[in-house]
């Protein structure tokens, strides 16, 4: 572990028992009592993340919203201030370098939140592209970030502040809020598909904003979660994650993820060309969701085939879904195999498991 990246909570995980990994260049908790119960506790009580490995990038000055509206697939003139988008950067063919979050202060202040492992890479990515007018700072060494999801979140986290959470509305975010007397700024996003926040303070405040909502949630049954936690819960929910249902490879059309990507705006945006010709002549591979009829677990890389035994597509990510109680998968598979009902199989070690596509996402909690 000593040579990686560490996140200022390093010691805090040690002292919770966290199984430390190399995530991306970072040591980070995979888990810490078990991803089970972990996952149980944002599902049904509330769970807190140290996400201070991500990357976070200001984007400020007279033409960042017009240069940002090049760079992003989504209509970065439709965010108010206070809200958050979430959008691709693409390549001119339309593959993703990255997908993040944008923060809107104003119009002439945003925040990118981007994937820890692909920081260096969007900042030489949105340098290089640069315009005049635009103003670019990585913020990332000196930011702390949280997140704490679940039913209970709101409650726990209201404990420690007078501002009222409750106006704080979905993909909407406030700042500077204070957090046990540390400012910070608050979104309601996550990765979990649950409700809660996602917290940014300065570096040096993270270690007790962590201890102040450890100590205020505890009670109520909160547990610190690690990555495996994360990437079931998100799995579980239709979330993606880059390098396997998006990647330099896998547009956002064959991931399902149009939505975010604005053809008919008006701004030509890197990769818009591409993503157009595509989705005119018809995807030939489409992400699918994917149920286990037989005992076994699908992981990221096996082979899918179809009832003619021909190799199909693979699956990008897989797991057992413990809030459905089933082994189920993410697969890029071609079009024609994509239908809800399609029988597939899985290739799992020497055996081939049937699978049935299924509606995605696998798990989406009620609404209030």
């Amino acid at each position: 572990m000593d040579n990686l990246m560490r996140t200022p909570l390093f010691q805090e995980h040690i002292n919770a028992g966290g199984q430390m990994v190399d995530f991306g260049g970072w040591a980070m908790p995979l888990k810490y009592s078990g991803i089970l119960e972990e996952v149980e506790a944002v599902r049904s009580r509330a769970g807190l993340f140290d996400v201070s490995h991500m990357g976070e990038i200001t984007v400020a000055g007279p033409q960042a919203l017009s240069w940002l509206d090049t760079i992003l697939t989504n209509d970065i003139r439709k965010l108010a201030d206070n809200q958050v988008m979430y959008a691709f950067m693409c390549y001119p063919h339309g593959g993703v370098v990255d997908d993040l979050l944008v923060y809107r202060h104003g119009l002439q202040k945003f925040l990118l939140v981007v994937n820890a492992a692909n920081t260096q890479k969007d900042w030489d990515w949105l340098t290089q592209h640069k315009v005049p007018g635009v103003v670019l700072e990585n913020i990332s060494p000196d930011m702390g970030q949280l997140a704490v999801q679940g039913p209970l979140a709101e409650e726990i986290l209201q404990k420690l502040t007078p501002y009222k959470l409750e106006d704080i509305g979905f993909f909407r975010f406030a700042s500077p809020v204070e957090i046990a007397g540390i400012p910070a700024l608050v979104s309601r996003t996550g990765y979990t598909g649950e409700d809660g926040f996602e917290i940014y303070c300065p570096a040096a405040d993270s270690v007790r904003l962590w201890q102040e909502i450890m100590r205020e949630g505890k009670p109520l049954g909160l547990l610190p979660c690690g990555l495996g936690a994360r990437d079931t819960l998100r799995f579980e929910a239709g979330l993606p994650l880059y390098g396997h249902e998006i990647s330099q490879e896998i547009t956002p059309l064959e991931a399902r993820l149009g939505l975010f990507v604005k053809l008919k705006k008006q701004a030509d945006f890197i990769g818009k060309a591409a993503l157009a010709a595509l989705k005119e002549k018809g995807l030939p591979r489409l992400l699918a969701g994917l149920t286990l009829v037989e005992k076994g677990v699908p992981r990221a890389g096996y082979p899918v085939y179809n009832g003619e035994g021909q190799e199909v597509g693979y699956v990008t990510s897989g797991s057992f879904a413990p809030t459905i109680n089933a082994s189920v998968a993410n697969a890029l598979v071609a079009a024609d195999c994509a239908q809800e009902g399609t029988n597939l199989w899985i290739g799992v070690r020497q055996r081939r498991l049937q699978a049935r596509v299924t509606k995605l996402p696998f798990y989406k909690r009620e609404a209030k």
